[in-house]
């Protein structure tokens, strides 16, 4: 074994540690070719430290490395060229490490850098339940640093390439990448194709020279039974000791072990970072009141301290956040395992081939979901559906769970598309996966309402993921399957004899995956339990899917769709008719001005009018496939639309937020305060004061607009008697005065404060002239204009001035008569 403290220097690696300083990456990869092919393990296995570290960056996330994860092809065509040859998994670095395996070479890897549960029961003593530790971790010598394990070549390598997806941080600008087209993300796609293949078998490692020896298998570990999370805790160094056997003597397990290995490898570095143990205690009511005491208590120091015990349960339950990057890299992985997993023949899945003698392949096409992912998936998405931000980011999340609830889509049989549009039936033969992955469909559905009742439905991006879930479980059937699997879990337990002696306890994974299997449990009633017991624990309270309890939640969110539906076209409608009601006049000044200083645009002026059509196309389609699933009648959606007021009012425009009358006004309900919060009803807030005492806006000359201002409240001072006076007089004089010297009164306003109506009386102001509209840009330019365009038919400014005052004229007496006749129809 190798150990990096007892390792003499290295002319080679310090060679290339001086090269990578001072030449260009082309050079250093080509030189790193010739030195795999022209040195000996013995010298290589001393560059193969610094050389992952290098590509991968450190474990501390110090050093990038290659910054795979920023690297593409469009940007960099030639670097990521040569970086993802190189590292092909046919390529020279994996040559590197199968020349290595050959001389069984191993290599030390800090157990401080694994995800927190697996150091923590390390730490502990106590063996973790993958197989992936099982005799590599290495006490602590005289004089070293720590726990760390003893990995070959392949399994070194791979621990740092799943690692660096979390240890090294993207750059401030890699935040608009696409991460589908970064090398990492690539290669990752590469290595799954070429280590768990659809078609044919793995491919055997590269010989690293022509009649060389094949690199050996790497050690295989029996069926042993080690301690787990929750149960008796053995010393570590005792069953490290007495179970260094020799390995699995079955030589067809070598073909897959490298599969084995990089799916284990996968699986711990990427989901393994919130423990089952955990979990279960968090489920516990006391422990939820224990962390919103803690949570509490970090916000506000007038709290006491929680207990240090429950504040370690707290940080080791929440202190992994997975980035959007992390997610898709995590979907790709279940979704390239679904059809690893289904590229089964038909006579190879049934449950009659496991009598007979199957490849070792075979037998992990079978084994790979259900055994090594399903529990951390759980886990993982339990906590993503817990924490993760409510915005659009959770989609990558979102679409994660999707792709592994339907395993029927990477099927390698593919029905002949149907005459009608009519969505494709499940088949039955997808039962057993549903009723073993019962709480992925329904646990996480009722955490994905939850989400959804608090978010702003009217954006595109929100009513897309709920169109996306309700589509997803609206496809025939599966609805079907999911509700008897419910009630097989619900079935009561009977006393028979020969199930007397059944615990349900959680699954041992334990030793490798070709360890002889348990007996075959026929029984479908004892495998939903047993599966919902082993995550939630025995004294879980299960929630049906299909029972009252979320029943009245879906009822809830059907009518926030038809809320959100109404408040998306009422923007709609609102932006279409304030835009036309526009003119032309309004530009150069003689429109009346907007007293609110507000504008008519909204959210919906950034989303375009295509993405309110959409929005309504998402939720008409989301709540037909809610009514589908649950089986929601018009009636009762009808009923509860009138329930909660979304009724549209005689001019068509939404309903002021729900409220109660009160001594002093109107008083918010709490489903008032929730539909103003999420922007499904508003009040029409309206500048109510003075409306020259407004603060100057950005289209106003600030000087001018005060220059203006001291002349008008001049003129007003001097001549307010006449102006009152003539505003007082029956004939048409009167009516013309009053059109240009009164504002309207207060009187005709819709005060919505209580406290505005008391002084209503007080605020009646007189006639008096406004010279405001003179400061804005808009009106100067137009004079700018017609004076410009008067010069081009040889007018002078002095005749073009009296024809803008005459054509004002005429239009101030047209608007005098309209309004004075619209006065008499109303009376």
């Amino acid at each position: 074994m190798a150990f990096p403290h007892l390792q003499q220097p290295s002319f080679l690696l310090a060679s290339l540690k001086a090269d990578s300083i001072s030449k260009p990456f082309a050079q250093r990869c080509q030189d790193l070719v010739k030195v795999i092919e022209d040195f000996p393990a013995k010298e290589l296995h001393a560059i193969f430290p610094w050389l992952v570290e290098s590509i991968f960056g450190s474990l501390d996330g110090v050093l990038a490395g290659w910054n795979l994860r920023c690297l593409q092809g469009r940007v960099s065509p030639v670097e990521y060229s040569i970086a993802m040859e190189f590292l092909d998994p046919g390529g020279p670095m994996m040559k590197l490490v199968y020349k290595l395996q050959a001389e069984d070479y191993k290599f030390d890897f800090p157990v401080s850098y694994l995800p927190d549960p697996v150091k923590a029961s390390i730490q502990e003593r106590v063996l973790p339940d993958s197989p992936l530790y099982h005799n590599k971790v290495q006490l602590p010598a005289a004089g070293g640093l720590g726990l760390h394990l003893a990995l070959n070549p392949f399994e070194y390598y791979m621990f740092f390439f799943a690692l660096s997806l979390i240890t090294q941080k993207p750059p401030p600008g890699a935040l608009h990448i696409r991460t589908s087209d970064c090398a990492y993300f690539i290669l990752v796609d590469r290595y799954l194709a070429w280590f768990l293949p659809t078609e044919g078998s793995v491919l055997p490692p590269l010989s690293s020279s022509p009649g060389g020896p094949s690199p050996s298998p790497a050690p295989r570990t029996p069926a042993v039974p080690f301690a787990s999370y929750g149960l008796h805790h053995t010393s570590l160094l005792k069953r490290h000791i007495s179970h260094q056997t020799s390995v699995n003597a079955d030589p067809t397990s070598h073909e897959i072990w490298r599969s084995e290995t990089l799916l284990q490898v996968f699986v711990e570095m990427w989901l393994h970072h919130y423990s089952l143990e955990m979990y279960q205690k968090m489920q516990s009511p006391h422990a939820k009141l224990e962390v919103l005491h803690y949570r509490l208590s970090v916000c506000s120091a007038l709290h006491s301290p929680a207990q240090p015990s429950l504040q370690a349960l707290h940080a080791h339950q929440e202190s992994f956040m997975p980035t959007e990057e992390h997610v898709l890299v995590v979907r790709l992985l279940l979704k390239h395992l679904h059809a690893f997993a289904n590229s089964l023949r038909p006579e190879q899945a049934s449950p009659s081939a496991h009598s007979h003698a199957a490849s070792p392949l075979e037998e992990f096409k079978r084994a790979a979901v259900p055994r090594f992912v399903q529990q951390k998936l759980y886990l993982f998405l339990q906590h993503c559906f817990g924490h993760w931000p409510l915005d659009a980011s959770f989609r990558a999340v979102l679409e994660m769970w999707l792709s592994y609830l339907q395993p029927w889509r990477y099927a390698p049989e593919k029905q002949a598309p149907s005459s009608d549009c009519q969505a494709r039936s499940v088949s039955e033969r997808w039962a057993p996966f549903v009723q073993e992955n019962l709480l992925v469909y329904t646990k996480l559905f009722l955490g994905f309402l939850s989400r959804a009742l608090r978010t702003d439905l009217v954006s595109p991006k929100n009513a897309l993921m709920v169109f996306r879930v309700a589509k997803v479980f609206a496809q025939p059937n599966l609805a079907e399957m999911i509700q008897r699997g419910e009630q097989l879990f619900l079935e009561p337990e009977l006393v028979i004899p020969h199930r007397q002696h059944r615990l349900f306890t959680v699954p041992t994974f334990t030793g490798s995956f070709l360890s002889s299997w348990p007996p075959a449990i026929t029984d479908a009633s004892f495998k939903v339990k047993s599966h919902v017991y082993s995550l939630e624990g025995q004294d879980c309270k299960y929630t049906p899917m299909f029972g009252p309890e979320i029943r009245a939640l879906v009822l809830r969110l059907a009518q926030l769709i038809t809320q959100a539906k109404q408040t998306a076209k009422s923007l709609s409608d609102q932006y279409g008719e304030s835009t036309a009601a526009r003119p032309f006049l309004s530009w150069l000044g003689f429109y009346p001005a907007d007293t609110n200083g507000s504008y008519p645009g909204n959210d919906l002026d950034e989303m375009g009018q295509d993405s309110v059509r959409k929005t309504d196309e998402y939720l008409e389609k989301a709540l037909e496939y809610l009514c589908q699933v649950f089986r929601l009648s018009e009636a009762q959606l009808a009923q509860l639309t009138l329930a909660l007021g979304t009724t549209q009012d005689e001019n068509g425009k939404k309903q002021l937020p729900d409220c109660i009358v009160g001594e002093d006004g109107l008083i918010l309900t709490p489903l008032g305060r929730y539909q103003i919060i999420n922007g499904l009803r508003r009040f029409d807030i309206e500048y109510q004061g003075d409306s020259e005492l407004q603060p100057i806006r950005s289209y106003e000359i600030a000087s001018l607009v005060r220059v203006l201002f001291r002349l008008s409240s001049a003129i007003n001072r001097r001549f307010a008697g006449q102006m009152a006076a003539l505003c007082s007089r029956a004939d048409f004089l009167g009516s013309f005065c009053r059109y240009h010297l009164l504002e309207p009164g207060l009187s005709d306003r819709r005060l919505l404060s209580p406290v505005g109506r008391g002084h209503a009386a007080s605020l009646a102001r007189g006639p008096r002239l406004s010279l405001r509209f003179l400061g804005s840009y808009r009106t100067l330019l137009a004079l700018l204009l017609a004076f410009f365009v008067a010069s081009l038919f040889c007018i002078g400014p002095l005749l073009c001035a009296l024809l803008l005052v005459l054509g004002y004229v005429l239009y101030a007496v047209a608007m005098t008569l309209l309004t004075e006749q619209g006065k008499l129809h109303q009376l």
